[in-house]
């Protein structure tokens, strides 16, 4: 797989099954960002590294949400869960800010040993009420991750106001080096799968013309995702799906696969 920072253009896909079935798929774009790589040399006309630009990434944005490299963050979770195989590169799958504005929804962090194995995957996840949790994804072996392979994890974060928060994910993750595939998908207490998640689509390099290729293709699109997470609210009241208020947040904020 090419180490280099990328743009992921693709498709997310959201399908709830029950009690009322509700779906959506939209275009979207994300950064693939090697840490190793984290510096001004990959900066251009349209993007900026901790700056304002047309498309930007911010260090604070993520982990401990302060001006650190990031990478801190990730070594040290992943060295206070015992996850000691992940020694490698690592790979932000994130979304850039845009003329100044972000909300990511989810980002994901691609462990990698030195032999460039994927032992774990990081999702740290931001809710719309100003909260942040993250599912460290790893096998209690620290085995590889496969394509196709499946870990599983409680959930403990309150995301939708249309959704308990109870029941466990199922995570799933393929990477090579011209596609990615994320699949999510959530069961109930009662093993029976409510929600299918998707981020999907093909790695182009990240220069000038990819990064003002995205920014016209997609014009504004961090805030088309908090108006769309709205709009699927607003349809799932109409369906009179069941409203649940936000519980009090736990005070751990990060947690990792059971298996």
């Amino acid at each position: 797989m090419e180490i280099a920072p990328k743009i992921l253009f693709g498709h997310v896909m959201h399908k709830r099954l029950f009690p009322k079935v509700n779906a959506f798929r939209y275009k979207i774009y994300y950064l693939s960002l090697p840490l190793s790589q984290l510096n001004q040399q990959i900066e251009n006309k349209f993007f900026k590294l901790n700056k304002f630009g047309l498309l930007s990434f911010y260090n604070r944005d993520h982990g401990y949400r302060n001006n650190e490299h990031p990478q801190k963050w990730v070594r040290d979770v992943l060295e206070n869960y015992a996850v000691t195989k992940a020694d490698g590169e690592i790979i932000l799958v994130t979304m850039l800010r845009v003329l100044g504005y972000v909300f990511n929804p989810v980002s994901f962090w691609y462990c990698y040993d030195t032999d460039h194995k994927l032992r774990a995957v990081i999702c740290e996840v931001n809710n719309t009420f100003g909260e942040t949790h993250s599912y460290i994804c790893a096998y209690d072996d620290q085995r590889e991750i496969n394509d196709g392979g499946v870990l599983e994890g409680k959930k403990v974060f309150h995301v939708s106001p249309f959704l308990e928060r109870e029941g466990h994910y199922k995570f799933r993750f393929s990477s090579k080096s011209s596609q990615m595939n994320i699949k999510i998908d959530l069961y109930d207490d009662k093993d029976q799968k409510k929600l299918i998640t998707a981020l999907s689509g093909e790695l182009a390099s990240l220069n000038e013309k990819q990064a003002i290729k995205a920014f016209l293709r997609y014009p504004l699109v961090t805030l088309k995702a908090i108006f769309l997470i709205h709009w699927q609210a607003i349809k799932l009241f109409i369906k009179k799906v069941k409203y649940v208020p936000k519980p009090k947040p736990f005070s751990t904020k990060i947690t990792k696969t059971t298996k």
